[in-house]
């Protein structure tokens, strides 16, 4: 597992340039929506809602790029057969694509939400640190499950995954309301919603650090980022195994002619 997350942590420091496009350049969309608001006079706590919303953003990109991806680029570079036949568990490969990535992203997610609030002056008054942290650590923990059940799926499907990819996207900004609050949806939108672990854990979070009125109680909400980490890893699991016993059995899972 830290091997595997270890290219992901170093990668921080022997190409610095990557700051400027993964933590500099979506700046500019989470300014865009703030002077938005700023021009609507809207309560401050938006403006926050949008400084929150782009910084976990970038976990949702990772999750689908450097996890649900990536066991597919890995069969395409020749690696995913090293892989399975390695003595560890194909779990452990996933859990340190995971933890490099969450290292890696919160360094991108930190810089969006200092610069945010440097440049608006949100203020922040959490009710309670160690909740807030704890919140965000389950989302995290929910949210990479989901990542690695979506790399076996992803690779199952072939070719077909970048489209999937592409799709799971731009409807999820809208859906789990990184840049507006919650409420305004629909019970039956927001509970379909609530499958992914960025709804729940956003709409925590802002009670948390804005001490607004959620969709859901925050204890709901908390215990409904312990169910979905339960279930994304367990899923996780069984369909890793299903892959290499599928592996092994068919060889169905290398690139014809490599």
């Amino acid at each position: 597992m830290f091997a595997r997350a270890y290219p992901r942590i170093i990668g921080m420091r022997r190409q610095p340039s990557w700051v400027i496009h993964e933590a500099i350049l979506p700046i500019l969309s989470v300014a865009s929506f703030a002077y938005v608001y700023r021009a609507m006079k809207a309560p401050e706590e938006y403006v926050g809602f949008v400084i929150l919303g782009g910084a976990m953003t970038a976990f949702w990109l990772n999750v689908l790029w450097s996890m649900g991806a990536q066991l597919y680029w890995e069969r395409s570079s020749g690696n995913l057969e090293l892989y399975i036949m390695a003595p560890g568990q194909m779990m452990a490969v996933l859990a340190g694509m995971a933890l490099g990535g969450m290292i890696l992203t919160c360094v991108r997610a930190g810089v969006i939400m200092g610069v945010g609030i440097l440049i608006f002056q949100v203020p922040f008054a959490p009710s309670s640190w160690w909740l807030l942290i704890f919140t965000f650590l389950l989302t995290l923990l929910a949210l990479y499950g989901l990542g690695m059940m979506f790399a076996s799926v992803f690779l199952l499907w072939g070719r077909e995954a970048w489209h999937i990819v592409n799709l799971l996207q731009e409807p999820v900004f809208l859906l789990t309301g990184m840049n507006f609050p919650l409420k305004i949806f629909p019970t039956l939108l927001a509970s379909f919603a609530a499958i992914i672990p960025l709804t729940a854990g956003m709409d925590a979070m802002r009670q948390l650090l804005f001490k607004v009125e959620g969709f859901w109680p925050l204890w709901i909400e908390i215990t409904m980022l312990g169910g979905l980490a339960i279930v994304f890893i367990a899923l996780a699991e069984r369909l890793l195994a299903y892959l290499e016993r599928k592996s092994r059995e068919e060889g169905r899972l290398t690139v014809k002619w490599q």
